[in-house]
């Protein structure tokens, strides 16, 4: 059977479009409860991302404004990643090896070059990260059943025909 590559593209830039936004939506999650459940500041991570676009700034809206960039950004990258490399079996116990690399890369090599990432406890950014990429994971996984199962259900006589 022949594939369409522009649809093989269209299908990895909207599984990317749709995991990524949702894994972003979610992956503040743990260190959120962590925040709550220790007293502590709900806004330190997000203002702590927003130096990665605006390193010098203090201002917290600019912050803010300079985090939802940046997470949306980095969210929308690694799903098209993760929608380009994970298998499709076993895709969420890759996706959870996927979370611990993309944490190590992000907070290891990256985060540590900026102060404010670098005060964070690692702990619950690693838990986001965590959260990130099993939410990446599931969509992905359950938009590829999806297809598969539409896949299965055409008539004969179409899947000749291709």
């Amino acid at each position: 059977m022949r594939t369409d590559p522009a649809g093989s593209w269209r299908t990895l830039r909207d599984d990317a479009l749709v995991a990524g936004l949702a894994g972003a939506a979610l992956s503040g999650v743990p260190s959120t409860l962590h925040a709550l459940w220790r007293r502590a500041d709900l806004l330190e991570g997000a203002l702590a991302a927003g130096t990665l676009l605006l390193r010098h700034e203090d201002r917290p809206g600019r912050l803010l404004v300079s985090a939802t960039v940046a997470h949306v950004g980095l969210s929308l990258g690694w799903a098209t990643v993760l929608a380009a490399a994970l298998p499709r079996r076993a895709t969420l116990r890759w996706s959870l090896a996927a979370g611990l690399g993309i944490a190590a890369l992000d907070l290891g090599l990256i985060g540590r070059r900026f102060e404010r990432i670098r005060a964070l406890d690692p702990v619950p950014q690693v838990a986001d990260h965590l959260g990130y990429a099993i939410t990446v994971g599931v969509v992905l996984r359950r938009r590829r059943r999806r297809r598969y199962a539409a896949r299965q259900a055409r008539p004969m006589s179409r899947k000749i025909a291709g």
